[in-house]
């Protein structure tokens, strides 16, 4: 008996049988959550990062760069990679050189030739996000050339610029909203804090696996107060 017949005879005798494809439309519509104003949706997106020590600053597109090198300075970082061919890297890269002795740097030559000095000796990356998930407080990162994922996974700070008119309610809508069955990249990367794990002796530590700082500037709508919000601290 060749190995495919034996796999199948296994499969026979095990009554094997085709799993029924899941109803996920009317799945989210019954485990979907929805929020009086898409204050309260803020509000609850922050609380749920928050609660697993996610950095949020709300901030708009005048203060978000002097918020950044603000950050950066109260955690002592000495330099931070920026992607310099993004215009919010350009924007990142003026507010460090105009205030602040954090040293910027960039991917200017592949990561093979400075792979060891790059894993020990970048304090900070920076990237954007794609979009939010509101339920599950998410923030849903698009690597790119430009933006690659190592950029939000080596560095032990992770800076993210989020526009959180970008917000939806469930990953389903997220997917169908960004039309993700469409293309993506070869790595969706979504991030609801810094990287913890509690395998050794249950005890939880930050950083073991990427950043142990994950610092998220919320751009917030220009129809939402930002001092509605501080209560989801």
């Amino acid at each position: 008996m060749s190995a495919r017949d034996n796999i199948l005879a296994k499969l026979r005798k095990a009554n094997a049988y085709p799993m029924i494809e899941p109803k996920v439309d009317e799945y989210y519509r019954e485990t979907s959550q929805e929020w009086d104003s898409e204050t309260e949706r803020l509000k609850h997106w922050a609380k749920t990062m928050r609660a697993v020590k996610t950095e949020i600053y709300w901030v708009t597109p005048e203060t978000w760069p002097q918020t950044m090198v603000r950050v950066a300075g109260e955690k002592g970082l000495k330099n931070i990679l920026l992607p310099l061919k993004t215009e919010h890297g350009q924007t990142a890269e003026r507010a460090f050189q105009t205030a602040s002795d954090i040293e910027v740097k960039s991917f200017d030559k592949p990561i093979e030739d400075w792979k060891d000095s790059y894993f020990t000796n970048i304090d900070a990356g920076f990237t954007s996000a794609r979009c939010g998930i509101a339920l599950t407080g998410t923030l849903v990162l698009w690597p790119d050339i430009e933006e690659p994922r190592s950029q939000s996974l080596v560095p032990p700070v992770h800076f993210c610029l989020f526009d959180a008119a970008k917000m939806y309610n469930t990953f389903h809508h997220a997917m169908s909203g960004e039309k993700m069955a469409d293309g993506m990249p070869t790595n969706v990367v979504l991030v609801s804090g810094p990287s913890k794990t509690a395998d050794i002796q249950l005890t939880l530590a930050y950083g073991a696996h990427g950043p142990r700082d994950l610092v998220v500037l919320a751009l917030v709508p220009p129809h939402i107060n930002p001092a509605d919000l501080e209560d989801a601290a």
